[in-house]
């Protein structure tokens, strides 16, 4: 089986590499995409359109256009990877899940513990939830394991 993962999720640290890394390790048929994870190029997407008004009409042009990236590609996804980071509140990232859900897309969420309260719609919905990297490539190594 081949699958296609959506990577959704905070920007400030390395799991995108670390699950990549993985499963290329374990020579497992996936093909991963992701949004825009250059925090200064997608805060800029919009700007093509036109002069920023105020920071809330550059926002709202920008969030539009990542939408095409981001909406296209979980669409077309047949898993999606949830991750919620400690740093900063992803409200991008529980939107994602939301629409995942919508789609009926399978989707794993990957977390810290102490935030489990918060999440715990999101969580509800999730096929899995992960603490680390490392179960998360355990989980995609056995969906597409053939034994």
């Amino acid at each position: 089986m081949e699958l296609n993962v959506y990577l959704s999720g905070e920007i400030h640290t390395d799991w995108r590499e670390k699950i990549i890394a993985g499963c290329n390790k374990n020579n497992l048929a996936i093909s991963f995409s992701s949004a825009v994870t250059n925090h200064d190029a997608s805060d800029a997407a919009g700007d093509v359109l036109g002069a920023k008004d105020s920071g809330f009409w550059r926002d709202h042009k920008s969030a539009k256009v990542n939408a095409i990236r981001t909406k296209t590609l979980i669409e077309n996804c047949d898993v999606a990877i949830i991750r919620f980071g400690d740093k900063y509140k992803q409200w991008n990232t529980a939107f994602d899940a939301g629409y995942c859900a919508a789609l009926g897309t399978p989707y794993i969420t990957l977390h810290a513990e102490d935030i489990i309260h918060p999440l715990k719609e999101v969580d509800a919905a999730a096929l899995a939830w992960a603490t680390t990297p490392e179960q998360v490539i355990d989980v995609l190594k056995y969906v597409v394991s053939t034994k």
